[in-house]
């Protein structure tokens, strides 16, 4: 561990493999600052779990964002952004790396990221910017790169959660939404002004278990929300979505997820002051579980019920988020930072609200591929903007570096979108490769490798059993019908298998390419 830093010994209970790694952090010395030039600043907002359909501006009818949507009108918003695994802690780290997973080494949620890799933020340093984190980084160790760093443990808590630094532990009264928003906010009024930065503000919200800031409690509760079409899919020819274990039906906890009669001695409700649990016990004890047990419900009906507890707190706690863009577009319209101030708004990926009966993510497909991506970037990017083109998050990184006027090395594996941003006519991405590995915990979802190009999402699925997907995505959007092996696709599927073999070669996926080699 570097020499100075100590670990609280409230943390070293909890969270020690959060400091496993911090051989090569913390505050550190900087080269002399670049000169003062057009460098604009940089605020990256990274969601968890905060889907694109639950967002105005993505034409999203389940609620309003209308701070969302000011980013939307004000700057551009990219409807095909699809991630490379879609999992909070690999999403993150190919953020930090732009790179795939199976180079930068962080596959799966809950491992240590190894630090002594190069992250993009310690180029943006060496560049003039300063440059911090602040809320949920889910990576189990600090990576370099940071002035600032101050991050949950983990996935942290929506209420007094713990934040930890390479200083020290502090537990932070409050909403986690708010929270983070204030650390976001205190760290832009008091950082170098003679010098440009890059704030990435890190959200819990929405991550399971969903709870609500006080004020958003029952916000939807006078609102029945319609089942998505595909809410009743039999999975009829798609051998992973049988076996998924993500079902609202039979996955969806009453007590913990929909907080039906929940143990009120948890250490979540423990660590909340009398105010914030009585609140919070008045609504799901007195209203909720009462409501429950009074409806009697099984089968069919209880479970549209859960559907529509699920949306209803899944929503309200999104609702922070919304409230909390505001919070930091009106400081930077207040301080003069918003004239050179880059703001993007995103999440770590997609989320199921149902479609398909699921909750979660994972998959290849459409509901978890994509991830909202709104960027306003004054002076370059025309309010009202849309691009449909194909980009992904391992692009996140090289666009921050373009924006930053930062040299990109050849180890990256994104391309920069920045051309896109200025010319409508400027190409996007052919396909976006994937690699999903996480398997059987939590959901029993198959590992799986595959191509999603503008027409069709190929997908080849290994480990319990092996076999291939195909959707044509203009005949079949919401990817119910499996047409791999039909005579009709038999040329489609060879070009997109060389296609994806192509890919796994270009991006190295030396375990893809085993696979490959043994089924073709």
């Amino acid at each position: 561990m570097k020499a100075g830093l100590t670990i609280p010994a409230l943390f070293a209970l909890t969270a020690i493999s959060l400091l496993a790694g911090l051989s090569t952090t913390g505050w550190i010395s900087h080269p002399p600052d670049a000169p003062k030039a057009s460098k604009p600043n940089i605020v990256f907002i990274i969601t968890d779990d905060h889907t694109w359909q639950a967002i105005s501006s993505y034409g999203g009818k389940y609620m309003q964002t209308p701070n969302i949507d000011r980013l939307a009108r004000e700057g551009a918003v990219f409807r095909n952004c699809l991630v490379t695994n879609s999992i909070c802690g690999p999403s993150r780290a190919t953020l930090l790396t732009g790179t795939y997973s199976h180079m930068n080494g962080y596959k799966l949620n809950e491992k240590v990221f190894d630090n002594s890799q190069w992250v993009f933020p310690e180029a943006m340093q060496q560049n003039g910017y300063q440059t911090a984190w602040v809320g949920k980084l889910h990576l189990g160790s600090f990576p370099k790169g940071f002035d600032y760093i101050n991050v949950l443990p983990g996935h942290g808590d929506y209420y007094n959660s713990r934040f930890v630094s390479p200083k020290d532990t502090v537990r932070s009264k409050g909403y986690v939404t708010n929270v983070i928003s204030d650390y976001a906010l205190d760290w832009l009024k008091n950082r170098n002004s003679d010098k440009p930065f890059m704030l990435v503000v890190g959200h819990k919200a929405t991550h399971r278990t969903w709870f609500p800031d006080l004020p958003d409690l029952g916000a939807f509760d006078k609102t029945t929300f319609p089942l998505p079409s595909t809410f009743h899919d039999t999975y009829a020819g798609r051998k992973a979505a049988q076996r998924q274990d993500m079902s609202i039906e039979k996955t969806m906890l009453l007590n913990e997820d929909l907080k039906v009669h929940m143990d009120y001695q948890r250490p979540i409700f423990k660590q909340m002051s009398p105010e914030q649990r009585q609140q919070f016990q008045n609504y799901y004890e007195g209203k909720v579980s009462r409501e429950f047990d009074s409806l009697k419900l099984s089968g069919e009906a209880l479970t549209q019920w859960k559907y529509q507890r699920y949306l209803r707190d899944y929503l309200a706690t999104a609702k922070s988020l919304d409230r909390n863009v505001g919070r930091l577009l009106d400081y930077l319209d207040e301080s003069g930072l918003s004239k050179n101030t880059v703001v993007i708004y995103t999440s770590d990926q997609g989320f199921y609200l149902g479609e398909h009966g699921w909750f979660d993510k994972r998959f290849i497909y459409e509901e978890s591929l994509k991830t909202p991506f709104i960027i306003r970037y004054p002076g370059v990017v025309k309010p009202g903007t849309e691009r449909t083109q194909l980009v992904s998050n391992i692009d996140w990184a090289p666009t921050l570096m373009d924006i930053g006027q930062t040299p990109i090395p050849a180890q990256v594996q994104g391309q920069s979108f920045l051309p896109l941003l200025k010319d409508a006519k400027a190409a996007g991405r052919k396909a976006v490769y994937y690699h999903y590995y996480e398997y059987p915990k939590p959901h029993n979802v198959s590992p799986h490798f595959g191509l999603r190009t503008e027409g069709y999402t190929l997908a080849r699925f290994y480990g319990p059993d092996d076999f291939w997907e195909l959707y044509d995505l203009k005949k079949d959007p919401k990817q119910l019908e499996n047409v791999y092996g039909k005579p009709a696709y038999a040329t489609i599927t060879a070009t997109l298998k060389k296609q994806m073999q192509a890919e796994i070669e270009r991006y190295r996926d030396k375990e893809a390419d085993k696979i490959m080699a043994q089924s073709l």
